[in-house]
């Protein structure tokens, strides 16, 4: 394995502003890995090998010139396929979008250009983010870098195993129900969504438009920080945009200390249908914290036992109508216009042959869930229960300065395992859903592997709206003592055994 893959986000923009590697070496040692291991993995959807060859060039031009540059200038990063890229394909992880290629940036893609920031090419994700395991993907299945034969969480499961694969030091996903948190747990890495609002969703394909969040993958929670600042903030292109300051994500990473901090662990969220390892990881960490000084009780969030129930309601609701817009009349495919079928039968046939199963399944949920004569029975009484779920976040961030819980009752579970079960496949966001339904932040860490199965656990971090920092504060300080305890993280112990295993 070359040593520069092995580097975290930070290292690689101090040594590339120094001029001691160049952009352009980052970069190709990058693309080399995906091309030795990607065929197993199936992180990338699209491999963009010459558009990051010609930024990292001009990221080494600006510093030959000695003009400034970004904190992650030169960086490689891996892209979710859901973000609108001009002159890439975007798929959306769906055959209904099979080789559209968008005429714009989304401001998530802007901001990263900007930022002098390489994108190596766009990831594979479940269908339109409706996923938990990146197996809904149109385009075959992603793998788990610590084990192949096991998923590595979804919707952004392309995002998370190339960083865990070391194709990529960073990666951007979404988040709508968990879908950065989870599979970053799975594969043993650092996962957060921002505070809803917090990064634009403008040129992000909607799923759920009220739940949808852009935030960052990475080794360490100091890199996730980097990322984090460099695609937050304010854009009058998105309504929902929060037009404030960004929380300081990369002091909290760089001095991260708990002493004082009041952590409450939710009691809703540890109980039956947990594996045990998942639970010996939790409680572990849970100690950890009080060691290091943290003031730690339990507190009861008595709503988010009905917050899956109000997820599944609420989002298939927005998505029924966020997906209308693939009529096969404007861009993507277009099935059995021979000219003798009316526009009608058109948008059945290719709507028929373009969504998978999952995608059709939750149109159908949430467009009988709006549909006259059920819409207060069903939409409108999940969204009481949102409110309710918002109130019990108030109540406990009154008592709390974060919460936390494991962010997946289980590790990565076998891929097939669940695809004829959608019950089953939907109980792996029972941890995350409830922190989307109230648009606040959380983040998971890695706090070991589960004595049951050696898989990667992680520990989910709650905080309120606009105290994202909070979030980097307590997990660096949970990184810095795993390391102190074990002499590495949790990743390095995947790339010594890639390493010796000569993958």
């Amino acid at each position: 394995m070359n040593e520069l893959i092995r580097r975290t986000a930070a290292e690689l923009a101090a040594a590339i502003a120094r001029g001691e590697v160049s952009a352009e070496e980052v970069t190709r040692a990058h693309l080399e890995r995906i091309a030795a291991v990607d065929g197993t993995i199936h992180a990338f959807l699209h491999v963009d090998g010459d558009g990051a060859l010609a930024a990292a060039r001009a990221v080494d031009a600006k510093r030959a010139a000695g003009e400034p540059l970004g904190p992650l200038a030169g960086v490689p990063l891996a892209l979710k396929d859901v973000f609108t890229t001009k002159g890439m394909p975007t798929t959306c992880g769906s055959r209904i979008l099979q080789g559209w290629i968008p005429p714009y940036d989304a401001t998530v893609v802007r901001k990263l250009r900007d930022a002098d920031i390489v994108i190596l090419g766009k990831t594979n994700m479940d269908e339109f983010a409706m996923g938990s395991s990146t197996e809904n993907s149109a385009y075959g299945p992603t793998r788990n870098p610590w084990d192949t034969s096991r998923i590595p969480g979804g919707s952004s499961g392309g995002s998370a195993a190339a960083v865990a694969a070391f194709e990529a030091p960073l990666a951007i996903g979404t988040d709508t129900g968990g879908s950065i948190r989870q599979p970053a747990a799975v594969t043993g890495i650092v996962g957060t969504k921002p505070t809803y609002g917090g990064v634009s969703r403008y040129g992000l394909v909607a799923f759920s438009s009220s739940l949808d969040q852009a935030g960052p993958f990475a080794r360490t929670v100091l890199d996730a920080a980097l990322l984090h600042a460099a695609i937050a903030g304010h854009d009058p292109k998105d309504s929902t945009s929060i037009d404030a300051p960004v929380p300081d994500v990369v002091a909290a990473a760089r001095h991260g200390d708990v002493r004082g901090m009041r952590i409450g662990v939710v009691k809703e969220l540890d109980g039956e249908g947990y594996d045990p390892g998942v639970r010996r990881c939790f409680r572990d960490a849970v100690e950890l914290l009080a060691a290091l000084g943290a003031d730690v009780g339990e507190v009861s969030c008595p709503h988010f036992d009905y917050a899956l129930a109000a997820y599944y309601l609420i989002a298939p609701s927005e998505c029924s109508s966020n997906l209308a817009r693939f009529d096969a009349m404007r861009y993507g495919l277009r099935i059995g216009d021979d000219g003798t079928r009316s526009a009608e039968e058109v948008m059945a046939l290719t709507r028929a042959a373009g969504f998978g199963a999952e995608v059709k399944r939750r149109i159908m949920i949430g467009t009988y869930a709006l549909s006259s004569g059920y819409y207060d029975a069903y939409y409108g009484s999940a969204q009481k229960v949102r409110t309710l779920i918002c109130r019990d976040f108030e109540a406990a961030f009154q008592r709390f300065d974060v919460l936390v819980s494991p962010t997946t009752p289980t590790t990565a579970f076998p891929l097939g395992e669940r695809v004829d079960d959608p019950l089953k496949m939907y109980l792996a966001d029972l941890d995350t859903i409830p922190t989307n339904l109230a648009g606040n932040a959380a983040m998971s860490v890695p706090i070991g592997r589960s004595p049951d199965d050696g898989l990667p656990v992680g520990l989910q971090i709650m905080a309120p709206a606009m105290a994202d920092d909070r979030l980097y504060r307590v997990g660096s300080a949970l990184e810095a003592a795993y390391r102190e305890r074990h002499g590495r993280l949790l990743i390095d112990e995947l790339a010594t055994a890639s390493a010796e295993e000569g993958r």
